[in-house]
Formats: C-alpha cells, structure tokens, sequence
C-alpha cells in the first residue's frame, strides 16, 4: 500500500525523511539548484504554435499555466508531436488537449531529497513559489508562481558539480 511506502508519504508531504543515510546534498533546498525562469505557455496556444515555440526556444516542455495562474499541466515536445500525429490532436487544438495534468510540484524550500523522492517516479517537477496576492477591498489569498521546472538531470548535473568526495 502506498500508505506504508516511506517515499510516497514523503512526496506527498505526510512524513519527513527519515533516510539514515542520506547523501551530502539530500537536505539542501530546492533554490540551490540555480534554475532558470521557465517558458511559460498560455492554454489558447495551439498545439502548432506550441511546437514551433518550444523548437524556436530550444524547449522540450513548458507548463501550461491560465492567466489566473492556475497551473494547468506541463506540455512536451514529444507528446504534442506525436498526438498530432497519431491524429489524437489537430495542430489547430489548444495546447490543453495534449497537456500533462498529472504533474508534481515542489517548492523553493523543499530538500533535493524530496526532490529525488518524486523523481524517482516522475520524469519533472514543477518548482512553485507561493505569493500573497491582496485585492483592493483587502481581501488576500495565496498564489502559486510557476518559478521553474526540474528534471534528474539538473538534480544530477547539480550533485556532480557540487560532489564533496
């Protein structure tokens, strides 16, 4: 059961870690990881747009995000192109229609080990921000902020540039 697997309860924030032996870098915060501002794709984008945006910037997926800063999915490359292809998708459909919605997020203040834990069974994580938003009449309300996307392969790139060996 899940419940008693150690690695989900901490993905998922219902247990900390209790690795005996972690590695050097396993309670070093996300923000370390020096992440650059991701693309960011609006859902009306159409799924040709998408591709010719991700290829134009040298992107292999960028999250779907609404105005409102609803965080919709992730969005790929690979996925697109092959939706489209396999005629599951028109190059004509927003985005929406071959976005990931299953999707892990992490934050700025979360370890690298929670970070290994979800990476283990996701390909990515998206890195959000929470930020108080305030409306005129005083009312106030928390916003997650797209701050980034990470994959094993920064979190490796990052653990072999930093290696304490």
């Amino acid at each position: 059961s899940k419940f008693v697997n150690d690695k989900w309860m901490i993905k998922n924030g219902f247990l900390n870690d209790i690795q005996e032996h972690k590695p050097w870098w396993w309670n070093i915060k996300v923000q370390k990881l020096n992440l650059s501002a991701p693309l960011i794709l609006l859902p009306e984008v159409s799924c040709q747009k998408a591709i010719e945006i991700l290829q134009e910037k040298g992107y292999d997926q960028a999250p779907v995000v609404a105005e409102s800063g609803l965080i919709l999915g992730m969005v790929t490359l690979s996925n697109t192109l092959t939706s489209v292809l396999a005629g599951s998708a028109e190059f004509s459909d927003p985005v929406t229609k071959v976005t990931y919605d299953q999707f892990s997020k992490i934050g700025l203040e979360d370890s690298l080990g929670k970070l290994s834990c979800i990476l283990e069974n996701d390909h990515f994580a998206i890195v959000v921000h929470e930020q108080m938003q305030c409306s005129g009449n005083g009312s106030s309300f928390m916003k997650q902020m797209v701050f980034g996307v990470v994959t094993a392969m920064d979190l490796l790139t990052f653990v072999s540039r930093n290696d304490k060996k």
